[in-house]
């Protein structure tokens, strides 16, 4: 039965960020405001034989910090940055989970892939040791949902609770969909967001096979270079975003720090082809203009967006076809930049680190660059803040994330006035 309620404001009171360039909020924002390069050889495996040997690993990762040795020790890499995320966004959120309002808080974080390297680690000790030697923790350690189910059981969040996986686009939808539950009535607070922890063997096989993976092993921290003519592939990094997002009224009454408010969620699906965009950017263009009406924002109000930007030769000439058709003339007044150039792609966590991101830029009133832009492609003339921070009023952002299978999400955050 539909709600007929009006609709909630919605606000993001709280943030957290595991990333190859800084493993806490503070970390991460210094790390994008001096244009910090997260990309280095892999440490994780032993990468020799590969065609990629580089990526954007969480480096001095400790989760004993925030879990027990036995907790922690039962959980992938990916529910470990996905819950200790969420650790850090509650504590900034200041937001306590009590049995009275346990009910009213959620979680959704989304995840591309899941536990894959518990998944290659179980499938070695099937095939060398048998199936009576693996771990009883296999199946609940590798399915995706487990870093929204854990990080309830460790919060004690005991309302809406689910997990997408929609690729690359996977944190971003979850939190539109959290946006929409607090809009909706049916929470007054949502943990969401995005984690990944794809930095192993078979991830970089698969992607290497599919030619997607950029080969710049000479040269690896030029290697992600969104929007330049010499790119040749995404480069694969790891680590979890995420945010609190709270119903207006609930954060004023428990005197909140408000960071910015979610006005809009746009998603939609290109139905064209399994790993490309659409050429004409049709899919992405109408999941930005979606999001904008959503948020009943006009294309002259946007001042930076956060571009999925994954320094490909497909996405990246589609995302700025499609920007332009959205914008228009104010395309090119606009700041647009792609914090994987730092940070690598964390697929399903990707949404999450850059939602993250977008609303420190509106904090800040900074736009993160794009570093390595050193021979712009002719398709990609817009302004993507090449090389430096830009200190600049950003009253409205969006961040885009796009994902294989067609998935095209935009949200829009706006200073919280």
């Amino acid at each position: 039965m539909q709600n007929s309620q009006p609709l909630s404001r919605v606000v993001v009171t709280g943030l957290g960020a595991i990333t190859p360039i800084g493993n806490n909020l503070e970390e991460y924002w210094q790390g994008l405001a001096t244009a910090r390069n997260g990309i280095a050889p892999v440490t994780l495996f032993d990468a020799a034989k590969f065609e990629c040997r580089f990526g954007g690993e969480v480096k001095n990762f400790d989760p004993h910090a925030y879990l027990e040795r036995k907790e922690a020790k039962r959980m992938d890499r990916f529910s470990q940055f996905g819950v200790c995320a969420s650790i850090q966004a509650l504590a900034h959120s200041k937001l306590e989970i009590t049995p009275l309002n346990a009910a009213q808080v959620g979680v959704l974080i989304g995840s591309g892939i899941g536990g894959l390297k518990v998944l290659e680690d179980q499938q070695e000790i099937l095939l060398t040791r048998g199936p009576d030697r693996c771990s009883p923790f296999m199946i609940p350690m590798m399915i995706g949902n487990m870093a929204a189910g854990l990080t309830a059981i460790h919060t004690g969040a005991k309302g809406p609770n689910s997990c997408t996986v929609t690729a690359c686009a996977a944190g971003s939808n979850a939190i539109g969909d959290a946006f929409r539950i607090i809009q909706r009535g049916y929470a007054q607070a949502m943990i969401c967001g995005g984690t990944e922890a794809a930095v192993t063997p078979l991830s970089f096989a698969g992607f290497t096979a599919c030619r997607a993976l950029s080969r710049r092993n000479d040269d690896p921290t030029h290697a992600s270079r969104p929007f330049d003519r010499d790119r040749d592939g995404f480069v694969m990094g790891e680590g979890a975003g995420i945010l609190i997002l709270e119903n207006l009224d609930h954060a004023i009454a428990r005197g909140a720090t408000i960071y910015a408010e979610i006005v809009g969620y746009g998603a939609t699906c290109d139905a064209y082809h399994i790993t490309s965009p659409s050429p004409d950017g049709e899919g992405a263009m109408r999941a930005m203009s979606l999001a904008l009406k959503d948020g009943d924002v006009t294309p002259d109000q946007v001042d930076y967006i956060n571009a999925h930007g994954t320094s490909t030769s497909a996405n990246d000439s589609t995302e700025t076809k499609a920007i332009k058709k959205v914008f228009g003339d104010h395309a090119y007044k606009l700041a647009v930049s792609s914090t994987k150039s730092m940070t690598g792609h964390l697929l399903g966590g990707s949404g999450g680190i850059e939602a993250v991101a977008t609303v420190l830029a509106i904090v800040n009133d900074c736009a993160p660059p794009t570093i390595n832009l050193e021979n712009p492609d002719p398709d990609c003339d817009l302004d993507y803040v090449p090389h430096q921070a830009r200190p600049m009023t950003i009253n409205v952002a969006t961040s885009n994330s796009f994902g294989f299978g067609g998935h095209n999400v935009t949200l829009v955050f706006k200073k919280f006035v």
